[in-house]
C-alpha cells in the first residue's frame, strides 16, 4: 500500500533556502524580504510539496479566508445565480465562500448570521431578508458586513450594494399602466414578519400616485409555492388583467398557473418579473422584467467585502440602476 506523502514542514523549506522559519514565513506571505527570496522561497516550497496549514495561517493572521454569504431564500434561482457568482469571484481572490440559506425566515436569518459571526468569517455578504430587524446593528459592530439589495436600517455596515427599487418599482408600474393596466395583482416574497421591506413601500406608492388598483399578496419563490399564490390570484370572480411579481421565480410559478388554467400570456395576462434571471429569455413568450446587472453587483459586493475584511474602514454604498428588459408576457389590456 503506497503511503501518503508526509506534509512538508516550514522547517525543512528553511534548511532547503538558508533561511530561517521566520524569513520563510514572511518570503511565502510577499512581506518584509526581496522580491529575489520571495522566488526562492516559494520555488524551494513547491519542489519540496510545502502547503501551509490553514488552520496555524489563522491563528497566526488572525484571519479564516472565509466570507460568509447569508442568502434570503436560495428557492430564488436569481439569488442562486447570485451565490454562485460570489463564490467564484471569491475563489478568485483566494478567499472561500461559506453559504447558508436563511429560507425567507426572519428567525432563521438572525441564527446564522450569528453563527457566521462566531465561526470567524472573515467578512459577510448578506441579501437580507429583514433588513430593518435591530439585530443587524450589533453584528456589523462585530464584523465587516456587506448588504446586498437593502440597506440595513440603520446599522454600520462595511458597504451596500443597494437596488434603486424606487425606479425599478416604478418603471414596472408605468410600463403596465402604458399598456392600459389598472388593476395588478403584486406577488411578493415579503410576509407580514416583514412589511417595511423598501420594494413593497415604494410599489404601494407608486400604486397610489399612478392611479392604480393593486393587490399586494405574499407568494412563496419555489416554483411550486409561487404557482398555488398565483392559482388564488387568478381564481376569484374577477382576476386582474396583469400579475407584477417580485422575483422571476415567482413569475415562472404565473406561467404554471395560467397553463394550468388555459389563460394566454399575454392575450389573456400579462405578467411581469423583477431580477431578470437567465431562464426568463427562455420561456414562451420571454418574460418582461426588471434587470439589476448580476455581474455587477458580484464585483462590486465581493470588492467592498475584501476590502473592509483586509482592514480598510472606507464605507461605500452603491446603488444598482434597473433597466427594463421587454419581451413577449405584457400585452395590451383587453
Amino acid at each position: 500500500m503506497t503511503q501518503p506523502r508526509k506534509r512538508a514542514t516550514i522547517r525543512e523549506v528553511a534548511k532547503a533556502t538558508g533561511l530561517s522559519p521566520a524569513a520563510v514565513s514572511y518570503a511565502l506571505r510577499g512581506l518584509q524580504v526581496s522580491d529575489e527570496t520571495i522566488v526562492r522561497v516559494r520555488r524551494a516550497a513547491a519542489e519540496l510539496g510545502y502547503e501551509a496549514d490553514p488552520i496555524a495561517r489563522a491563528l497566526a493572521s488572525g484571519r479564516t479566508g472565509m466570507i460568509g454569504l447569508l442568502c434570503g431564500s436560495l428557492a430564488d434561482l436569481w439569488q442562486q445565480a447570485l451565490a454562485v457568482g460570489i463564490g467564484r469571484a471569491l475563489k478568485d481572490n483566494d478567499r472561500y465562500a461559506l453559504i447558508l440559506d436563511a429560507s425567507g425566515d426572519p428567525t432563521r436569518e438572525r441564527t446564522l448570521a450569528q453563527q457566521l459571526r462566531d465561526q470567524r468569517v472573515d467578512g459577510l455578504i448578506v441579501q437580507p431578508v429583514d433588513p430593518a430587524a435591530e439585530f443587524w446593528a450589533e453584528l456589523c459592530d462585530t464584523v465587516p458586513v456587506v448588504a446586498i439589495g437593502d440597506a440595513l436600517g440603520e446599522a454600520r455596515t462595511a458597504g451596500e450594494v443597494v437596488f434603486d427599487n424606487r425606479r425599478g418599482t416604478t418603471m414596472a408600474l408605468e410600463h403596465l399602466r402604458d399598456n392600459g393596466h389598472r388593476r395588478i395583482a403584486v406577488l411578493t416574497p415579503t410576509m407580514a414578519s416583514t412589511p417595511d421591506r423598501p420594494a413593497d413601500v415604494h410599489v404601494t406608492a407608486e400604486a397610489v400616485r399612478l392611479g392604480l388598483d393593486i393587490e399586494l399578496v405574499t407568494a412563496p419563490q419555489s416554483l411550486a409555492g409561487a404557482t398555488a399564490a398565483a392559482h388564488g390570484v387568478l381564481g376569484g370572480d374577477d382576476p386582474p388583467g396583469a400579475v407584477f411579481c417580485f422575483a422571476d421565480s415567482i413569475a415562472y410559478g404565473v406561467y404554471a398557473a395560467a397553463d394550468e388554467r388555459g389563460l394566454r400570456i399575454p392575450g389573456d395576462l400579462s405578467v411581469m418579473g423583477y431580477d431578470d434571471h437567465p431562464m426568463s429569455g427562455l420561456l414562451t413568450p420571454g418574460l418582461t422584467t426588471v434587470n439589476w446587472d448580476i455581474d455587477g453587483i458580484v464585483r462590486a459586493a465581493v470588492r467592498l467585502v475584501i476590502a473592509a475584511a483586509d482592514g480598510g474602514t472606507r464605507r461605500r454604498r452603491i446603488v444598482q440602476a434597473p433597466e427594463l428588459r421587454e419581451r413577449g408576457s405584457v400585452g395590451q389590456a383587453g
